[in-house]
């Protein structure tokens, strides 16, 4: 069971061994991406069962460093997160989510990704602003803009959790973690799953 840390603070707890695995996941991720700064493109990561890997593919355990190997041995569950590099052009992140698709050897997949989050009347406002460029000044500008980093894990029966870290408070021990903080792109993620 995860328990509030000094990495990260959880508003939920993970009702089932496999969503627990993913929460350590997803947490491990959101840490290793805040070691490479803010202003980062969009990280997408595959998901797997260590041990389920490891028994298709022994010769993994070379690649595996050993904290990954005892956990696969004491939890089934356990997940490697492995990073897609030489993602395909896109658009936008709902263009680029929609042109990715998992082999089944995939139990879940993640991504991290920085946005703006703004108080519900100043988002209205923004989508009101037709022209792109006037609608990111209008974001860039706006005196109660917040950058988050969002990274969201979820698995194919559906299990999701996420961490989120604002820019104005980045601190592991700010990081708040759930299991639906961002509906939007859990449901997103889980399409690339179908």
């Amino acid at each position: 069971m995860i328990e509030q840390t000094p990495a990260h603070r959880p508003i939920s707890t993970p009702a089932t061994p496999r969503q627990a695995a993913l929460a350590r996941a997803v947490v491990e991720l959101e840490e290793y991406v805040a070691r490479r700064g803010w202003d980062a493109p969009v990280g997408i990561f595959a998901l797997v069962r260590t041990a389920a890997a490891l028994a298709r593919d022994p010769a993994l355990a070379e690649a595996l460093d050993d904290m990954a190997l005892t956990d696969a041995r004491h939890d089934p569950q356990a997940l490697t997160v492995i990073e897609q590099e030489d993602l395909p052009a896109a658009a936008d992140l709902e263009d680029l989510l929609g042109r990715i698709a998992w082999p089944e050897s995939v139990d879940g997949a993640a991504l991290a990704v920085e946005r703006v989050a703004l108080p519900p009347a100043a988002e209205r406002e923004a989508a009101a602003i037709g022209d792109a460029e006037e609608r990111m000044a209008f974001l860039n500008a706006h005196p109660d803009r917040q950058d988050v980093r969002m990274v969201v894990g979820v698995l194919r029966n559906g299990e999701a959790w996420c961490a989120i870290r604002s820019r104005t408070q980045d601190s592991s021990d700010r990081v708040v973690t759930g299991d639906v903080l961002v509906p939007g792109l859990i449901e997103a993620l889980n399409a690339t799953l179908d």
